[in-house]
């Protein structure tokens, strides 16, 4: 009995056992988990990549979504950042080979015809100034835009709390990102014991943050009379003491022309922009004053409210934009080797120009710049095409990440774009006696044009990503929070006592 039952469960396994179908089980999703994947040899995965990037490129100059209406002066913002970071990697490079001079002269200049040197198209190699001219307009631009379109509705009491706001928080915006920036680059620095060209290192990192600390505090005082007006580790943000002068300009001017007609207010914006440039030396208030002077100009227009004799030029709208920029982009190549203005007379197209500069401009160079990124703020709304450049996602993260990027690009460049540059054989009798090992390791050749030649340009498959990924590192953990953390300091000075006051904090 006990044999049968055990032959009658086996006939029921051999039940189960007929409805397994194991072709059934290997089609299934289940069996793929286990399947081999197939191996594939390593610069193919390799190629993939590049032609998967390569595939997006242009997708990122379609237009970006969300635009505001001042959206393509961020895109602007960006792509000037960018004009500084090849300036700087331009005349690094070919300073040590003694071709600056060709970069910073004008076309035809002692019997020298290059292309980088080219009107318009040597703004893309030595652009840097123009770009740094452009960033000023577009500061003073967007500073005005909230308290100017307070101003213009009357609503002052809104205005005093704007300005308020917007002044506790300029000094903190600006400087503490560059604090963190330098003491991480000090801290590298150290850590890593290099020889950074033009820098002499201190004993101890602690020597050094004392060196550092008693040079920031002169640098960064507004009032500052004297020495040298860069911070020598990193001689690139002298920008920014003037950035931070040029904001208070226009703070106090527009509460102290709060009150004034829009006739008066008008007036009073042009003689500002007039007296710091033609009077007096203040040629950076200038360009933030005319920042502040189109703000209130495009404000106006929106409302159809512009003074009679700007709605006249209307009709001739395309005739006159497009010949600002053509000058704009002639101006913002102005050759400025040094300040003797005998030598800007002896470029090519320049000698009338010259006899343009206010006696009142030391470095003439300012002067011309001002008129140049004056024209291309003005200029860029009103041409389509050159509006939408500027709003597109690639400029669009250009302009995200921009002081970032203004700021670690130095630093890039003297630690490692310094040692690559010497690698493939740009180098000197100094990399020689302090780093050797890295002289001539991948010798390029220095075929094709100048500014453009081979062991110039494989550099940058490695510096322009590293710079790029540092700049948003630097935007997402410092900058941001920085920005955040004006906003919150604001925000406790206040008390929480009035919550009007609170909300003027966050915005």
């Amino acid at each position: 009995m006990l044999q049968q039952n055990i032959l009658n469960t086996s006939r029921d396994w051999e039940e189960i056992k007929a409805d397994y179908d194991p072709e059934s089980i290997k089609e299934s999703k289940g069996y793929a988990i286990w399947k081999a994947i197939p191996y594939t040899p390593k610069h193919k995965r390799v190629i993939g990549r590049l032609v998967n990037a390569l595939s997006k490129i242009p997708v990122a100059f379609t237009v970006a979504e969300k635009l505001r209406p001042t959206s393509y002066l961020d895109g602007l913002r960006g792509f000037a950042a960018l004009l500084v970071y090849w300036h700087h990697h331009e005349l690094w490079a070919h300073g040590w080979t003694k071709e600056n001079s060709i970069f910073e002269n004008g076309f035809g200049y002692d019997g020298k015809y290059y292309m980088a040197a080219f009107p318009g198209i040597r703004n893309f190699f030595t652009g840097g100034h123009y770009a740094v001219s452009t960033f000023f307009i577009i500061s003073g631009y967007v500073l005005s835009l909230k308290p100017m379109s307070l101003v213009q509705a009357g609503e002052l009491a809104k205005l005093g709390d704007n300005l308020a706001s917007a002044f506790f928080r300029r000094w903190p915006r600006l400087y503490i990102p560059i604090i963190v920036v330098v003491l991480t680059y000090i801290t590298l620095w150290h850590m890593a014991g290099m020889w950074i060209n033009g820098m002499k290192r201190a004993e101890s990192w602690s020597e050094e943050v004392v060196a550092f600390y008693r040079e920031f505090k002169n640098f960064s005082f507004a009032f500052k009379e004297g020495g040298v007006p860069w911070l020598s580790y990193n001689s690139h943000l002298w920008s920014i003491p003037v950035e931070f002068r040029g904001s208070m300009a226009v703070y106090a001017s527009q509460l102290a022309l709060s009150r004034s007609s829009k006739a008066a207010r008008l007036s009073c914006e042009a003689f500002l922009v007039f007296y710091f440039m033609f009077i007096a030396d203040g040629w950076y208030c200038a360009m933030f004053c005319t920042g502040m002077l189109l703000c209130d100009l495009d404000l106006l227009a929106n409302k159809g409210e512009l003074p009679l004799f700007l709605a006249c030029l209307e009709p001739a709208k395309d005739f006159i934009y497009y010949h600002l920029l053509a000058l704009s982009l002639f101006l913002g190549g102005i050759p400025s080797e040094d300040l003797d203005v005998q030598n800007l007379q002896k470029s090519r197209g320049w000698y009338y120009l010259s006899w343009l500069k206010p006696q009142a401009v030391f470095d003439y160079k300012w002067f011309y710049l001002w008129l140049a990124a004056t024209f291309l703020v003005a200029s860029i709304p009103r041409i389509a095409w050159l509006k939408r450049f500027f709003e597109t996602k690639f400029c669009q993260y250009l302009g995200r990440i921009s002081f970032a990027l203004y700021m670690v690009h130095g630093p890039v460049l003297w630690m490692l774009g310094d040692r690559i540059y010497a690698a493939v054989g740009w180098r000197t009798d100094e990399h020689l006696q302090h780093m050797p090992h890295w002289v001539d390791k991948l010798p390029l050749p220095k075929s094709g044009p100048l500014g453009l030649e081979v062991s110039f340009l494989v550099p940058h498959l490695v510096l322009l990503p590293l710079t790029l990924a540092l700049a948003e590192a630097v935007t997402r953990w410092v900058d941001t929070p920085s920005v955040k953390f004006c906003s919150w300091l604001y925000h406790k000075t206040l008390g929480g006592s009035d919550p009007v006051l609170a909300k003027q904090a966050r915005a």
